[in-house]
């Protein structure tokens, strides 16, 4: 079953040949009229600028670990380290960047012409900003599957290597160089974007009492240039790192659980059925002229729940077929519905279809204060049900896989539920990617003086974009717990293959305590690897609650400005409107700096601790 490898080469060649038919598609609308060429040129030069010089920095940062990993690899003798990892960490980053610099690409290309098609009707407006989605989405999924499949070959053929468990370990510390650079991508990127958009508001909107993307506000071109590097290229960066994550920690657990091959094999199948699902889904996103906001949601909608059904139904008999279990393919199932529950939830926390932004908006009828308490305390309650599916999902995952009997089996369902989350991650992200394209077609329509009815539907694609993009930082979250306890184990692992002692991880021991309560980098080297193991749990268990309340939070803020801007409880230039405004530049780092970095963190944290786990065994005070 090894040899079946080859098919994670054909899913790439297809999410990427496919997204290469998308840029075409996308490309060939016009790009409109002198004026908003000009301006969208404006945006693609600011952005590549930005791109340049952040590339540039992290370049430097990345010599300096792969200098470090260097030493522990060879200067070891290849104890401390696999000689793969230094060069494994340059290619993770090299392709993490490449997946957020495509994407920045095609949504500078594709913000004036949404604009222009929006002009149209409705519905081209939003299949040119999907389309565009739609490169993105598939150029990281294609990239991140033909990394993963490429090393698979390296350490299989190339290295020679027949034991799945030392290649399994191998592989998980792979996901390092995507983990540096989506914190970087997605970090350095947020700051600008949101640096730009809260400057934008406060001069134009609270100061001169003038449009946010008014010509005459001088923030309007670093706010549309910070929609791309931070909500494109780092939102990339940061799902590529999701995606490829969640498929090496199922590796290790495959092959510690006693599948063998065929249980490293699996999760590539599902990624490759996944793409294929995608594709399928993406025809099915359109929608009728003059859409509500529910009809714009029901079709976005459309796409990712039925490509999640495909992918339900494909992975029945690939299960069967490789592990011959169908309790796997139940925590499968587990991550399925856990992907479109958290989708759900999230969007009816931020959604202003529904009631929770739509009380916060009425919150503005008594000043800024009321706005932003409301805005945390829905953030803080919509952390619930988030934290109840992952919960759900990890219980039946484990157990259907075969964890009562078999604790390593067990651990494998919850990786492949991961796995099953983020397996149609391909629309998905299509369905978030579009957001930042349809609010630089908005300011692009403003800036250029086209009719207002052109901006009434920007907007109303730019409002669907805040809830899709809640939506999309909701998956990674969700997936990032699951992965996140599947490194920690593999971590343990990996540690214990190390050491001849036999690790004391109950939680009456300090050291596991002290990890816990610090939850800071470099602890291994104080704490040994019991004190790491408590710094992984201290770590995935409050970045999943923040990041979880940041990101709906920040997006309901967002979403009720917008819907005051609608003509509700004022309209523009109320006071309830301003209000609105405060919460929403409380908001915008909640949702777009703070809340995703989050996300990064909890991965990065796990994937170095298994990469250092060697250093932190053989030098450790307690």
């Amino acid at each position: 079953m090894e040899n079946l490898y080859w098919l994670g080469f054909a899913g790439a060649l297809a999410a990427l040949l496919f997204a290469l038919v998308q840029k075409g598609r996308v490309m060939s609308y016009s790009e409109g009229t002198p004026a908003m060429q000009k301006i969208a040129g404006a945006i693609r030069e600011g952005a590549n600028a930005y791109l340049k010089h952040q590339y540039a920095t992290v370049a430097k940062v990345f010599a300096v670990v792969f200098v470090l990993l260097l030493v522990m690899a060879f200067g070891t003798g290849g104890q401390m380290l696999s000689r793969f990892t230094p060069f494994a960490f340059l290619t993770g980053g090299i392709w993490s960047m490449l997946a957020g610099l495509v994407g920045m690409k095609i949504a500078t290309n594709a913000n004036a012409r949404t604009a222009q098609a929006a002009s149209e009707s409705l519905n081209r407006g939003l299949r040119v900003a999907f389309s565009s989605g739609c490169v993105m989405g598939f150029t990281v999924v294609g990239l991140g599957l033909l990394d993963i499949s490429l090393w698979f070959v390296i350490l299989r053929l190339g290295a020679g290597i027949d034991d799945p468990v030392a290649l399994g370990n191998i592989m998980v510390m792979n996901g390092m160089g995507a983990s540096f650079m989506a914190l970087f991508a997605r970090v350095g990127g947020g700051i600008y974007t949101k640096a730009a958009d809260v400057g934008a508001d406060l001069v134009g909107k609270v100061e001169a009492g003038i449009p946010e993307d008014d010509p005459r506000n001088p923030a309007t071109i670093a706010d549309n240039v910070g929609d791309n590097v931070g909500d494109v290229a780092g939102m990339g960066a940061d799902l590529y790192e999701s995606y490829v994550g969640s498929i090496l920690a199922t590796f290790a657990l495959g092959a510690s659980a006693g599948y063998g091959w065929n249980g490293l094999i699996l999760p590539i199948l599902l990624a490759v059925c996944g793409i294929l699902c995608s594709i399928v889904g993406s025809f099915f996103v359109k929608t009728e002229e003059n859409a509500s906001q529910k009809s714009l949601l029901r079709s976005l909608r459309t796409g990712t729940y039925l490509a999640a059904a495909l992918s339900a139904i494909a992975a029945a008999p690939l299960t069967y077929f490789l592990l011959g279990h169908w309790g796997v393919y139940v925590a499968i199932l587990a991550g399925l519905a856990g992907g479109c529950a958290i989708g759900y939830f999230t969007e009816y926390y931020t959604s202003d279809t529904y009631k929770p932004t739509q009380r916060l908006a009425a919150a503005s009828e008594t000043g800024a204060a009321t706005v932003i308490i409301g805005g945390i305390s829905l953030g803080m309650l919509s952390t619930i049900a988030s934290i109840l599916v992952v919960a759900i999902a990890i219980l039946v995952s484990f157990y259907a896989a075969g964890g009562a009997s078999s604790f390593n089996q067990g651990l494998y369902g919850i990786g492949i539920a991961a796995v099953g989350m983020l397996s149609t991650l391909g629309i998905t992200l299509a369905t978030d990617a579009y957001g930042p394209v349809a609010d630089n077609a908005g300011g692009i329509a403003e800036m250029s003086g086209l009719p207002e009815s052109v901006r009434e539907r920007t907007d109303a694609l730019d409002s669907l974009g805040n809830t899709t993009a809640a939506t999309g930082k909701g998956f990674a979250i969700g997936s990032a717990s699951l992965t996140a306890l599947a490194l920690l184990v593999s971590y343990v692992n990996i540690v214990q293959t190390k050491t001849p002692e036999v690790l004391d991880l109950t939680l009456t021991n300090p050291l596991m305590l002290v990890g816990l309560f610090v939850g800071a980098i470099l602890t291994g080297l104080i704490l040994g690897p019991i004190g790491v193991v408590g710094l992984l749990g201290g770590v995935s268990v409050t970045g999943f609650a923040m990041a979880v309340f940041m990101s709906n939070a920040g997006g309901a803020w967002d979403n009720a400005k917008k819907y005051i801007e609608a003509g509700h409880h004022g309209g523009k230039g109320s006071d309830c409107h301003k209000a609105a405004v405060v919460g929403d530049t409380v908001g915008d780092p909640f949702k777009d700096t703070s809340g995703p970095s989050l996300n990064i963190l909890i991965k990065l944290v796990s994937t170095v601790s298994i990469v250092f786990s060697g250093l932190v065994v053989a030098f450790h005070i307690l």
